[in-house]
């Protein structure tokens, strides 16, 4: 019997997170690989989202803290900023991470790149650009897009995404925000601080409605008292029309109907996946929620993979990074496959105080019929709290009924490095007792994890 001959071994759509690791992988270990990309190399997170929005969070709190430095004894009255300085401060931090040479990193490693939009023809062949490749193995990394609500005349007024939303020239003076998930609050964030009145709409009951309660209501207290947000939870919005030159909002909260009047609207809602490629003519299986896949990545056709976005739009940079890296495992070791494992990715958000997260929430135990305990840590018993005049955050933590930790968040200025130690005790079972007794450097914002591991009983 002949073996087919391919174009490639293996053809990756998407060069994002969920992509790039998988083509570098497969390349180094021989592959012939391919890279197919519809927008800008790298993906969404450098380009769009986690880096650009890291590198703001970084001005606004710089600014923000410079404005709250009067109490040591320093003076700020004369603060000001350059808005388009800071958008080129974005767009370094991107270049810096080499996003804009993806392409060209790619080529150097001899995978083979194509700009375009990739449709899958049969199993094994798909078209670009008018033209067919085939390929022994696929890797779907097409990742999500932000969905726009059903919102009533929305189509026919001008409104941004946060893939859109910093090419504004400098901060509008109002903006209704309709979504109040992670992007959303760093948004807001920044441009409240920044000088903009701020509206933020939530159809659940508190914003970041997929983090545990305290981490919402802690931000959201934070964005009202500090930043003079209004956070408007269970809000419906239900129409949006031009008003002169500003937008008037319509929405529904309480049961009534209210208005309000803004010079932009910001769209912000569920991410829906990439999935209009085709997967048809490849006999792949997905629903409106992304591809299925099983316990190694693989889609109903085992020579095709997926991971990131396009199989959960709800996953983070961090965890795509983790399972695409166990993925392209599978691909070259077909025999000994490992098993894609989600929860110890740490998810963060770029706000400030940062926030973090690993593992189970009090909603996932609640789901899963577990036992469990909790225990909650305020700042504020720690020196670092004291020293840095900054008390509005907490790191809580989440065990079994035999005291092994499960799952953690943390509300701190360093949030993304102390969630690190609570993902290390997820990942080594771990009970609280034992996390405790880590020696912490002192005076450092670690030391809230001792505190929080020594109230779990």
């Amino acid at each position: 019997m002949v073996k087919r001959k391919f174009d490639f071994d293996l053809i990756v759509l998407g060069s994002g997170a969920g992509g790039s690791a998988a083509a570098n992988i497969a390349s180094k270990a021989g592959l012939n690989v391919a890279v197919v990309e519809n927008d800008l190399f790298g993906g969404e997170s450098p380009n769009y989202s986690d880096i650009p929005l890291a590198a703001i969070s970084k001005v606004e709190k710089t600014f923000f803290e410079a404005k709250r430095i009067e109490k040591m004894g320093l003076r700020s009255a004369n603060l000001t900023y350059n808005f388009p300085m800071i958008s080129n401060w974005r767009k370094l931090a991107v270049e810096r991470t080499g996003a804009h040479d993806n392409q060209k990193f790619f080529e150097s490693l001899g995978i083979t790149t194509f700009r375009g939009e990739a449709r899958f023809l049969t199993p094994n062949e798909i078209s670009i650009n008018q033209k067919h490749y085939s390929a022994k193995n696929f890797w779907i990394a097409t990742g999500s897009k932000v969905s726009i609500p059903d919102v009533k005349n929305i189509e026919n007024v001008r409104y941004y995404t946060p893939k859109t939303i910093f090419e504004i020239s400098r901060p509008p003076r109002s903006i209704f925000i309709i979504g109040g998930g992670s992007e959303a609050v760093e948004i807001a964030q920044f441009l409240a601080i920044f000088g903009t009145k701020v509206y933020i709409s939530e159809v659940s009951a508190r914003i970041l409605p997929k983090e545990d309660e305290e981490v919402g209501i802690t931000l959201e207290n934070i964005l009202v008292e500090e930043h003079h947000v209004y956070v408007l939870p269970q809000t419906r919005v239900l129409a949006v029309q031009k008003d002169g030159l500003m937008k008037r909002v319509i929405f529904q909260r309480g049961g009534a109907e209210k208005f309000v009047r803004v010079d932009e609207i910001l769209v912000v809602g569920e991410r829906t996946p990439n999935t209009d490629i085709g997967l048809e003519n490849a006999h792949v299986e997905y629903s409106k929620d992304g591809i299925l896949v099983n316990e190694f990545a693989q889609t109903s056709m085992k020579h095709i993979f997926a991971v990131g976005g396009v199989v959960n739009p709800q996953m983070q940079t961090s965890e795509i990074l983790l399972s695409s890296r166990t993925v392209a495992h599978n691909i070259l070791h077909p025999r000994s496959k490992m098993v894609v494992n989600f929860p110890l990715a740490p998810r963060t958000i770029s706000t400030w105080p940062e926030i973090a997260s690993v593992g189970l929430s009090e909603d996932d135990c609640l789901k899963r019929d577990l036992k469990y305990k909790t225990a909650i840590a305020p700042l504020n018993l720690i020196a670092k709290s004291n020293i840095e005049n900054f008390s509005n955050g907490f790191v809580k933590l989440i065990c079994d009924k035999k005291g092994k930790i499960i799952g953690g968040s943390v509300v701190a200025p360093d949030a993304s490095n102390i969630i690190a130690q609570i993902s290390l005790a997820i990942r080594n079972e771990m009970t609280a007792q034992e996390l405790a007794e880590i020696p912490q450097p002192f005076l450092s914002w670690s030391e809230i994890i001792r505190v929080a591991a020594h109230r779990i009983r």
